[in-house]
């Protein structure tokens, strides 16, 4: 497996995030199911105007969504827009966003942040706002996602 700890090593050398991600991708473990690894956010790659919306939205996860603002700093309207992020994700613009500060959100626990950097950090001026979104969306508690993550 030293090939894999190699190729581990020259993505974290570009990004830190990146190798985590691959790391947990590539996990196997006693779950039946793996679902939790799959990264629907891939597919952003397959067209060229979705990645560059991911981009943007990455960029704005503390800001909040705006399909109007996302569209204009694409230079395209927004139903095109729409339509493209339906077509190649099968989710809106919105719901890519929302899937984003969750995954982002998730990431940021597991380094052990208190909830109020968070949430700030992913757009949500309550912590008890993302709290709600992490258990409606896991199906976990914080105090479980921490657990899962150690």
């Amino acid at each position: 497996m030293g090939h894999l700890d190699l190729a581990l090593w020259l993505v974290r050398q570009a990004s830190p995030e990146m190798a985590a991600l691959v790391a947990k991708l590539m996990v196997i473990d006693k779950r039946p199911s793996q679902a939790k690894y799959i990264v629907p956010n891939f597919l952003a790659n397959a067209d060229p105007l979705v990645e560059r919306f991911e981009r943007w939205a990455r960029a704005h996860l503390a800001t909040g969504f705006s399909l109007q603002d996302a569209a204009r700093a694409l230079s395209v309207t927004p139903r095109t827009l729409q339509r493209r992020t339906e077509a190649v994700l099968g989710k809106s613009p919105l719901a890519f966003f929302q899937d984003m500060r969750v995954e982002r959100a998730q990431h940021l626990v597991a380094l052990g942040q208190d909830l109020e950097t968070i949430a700030s950090e992913v757009g949500y001026a309550e912590s008890a706002t993302l709290r709600n979104l992490l258990r409606r969306r896991t199906g976990r508690t914080v105090r479980e996602l921490k657990a899962d993550l150690q």
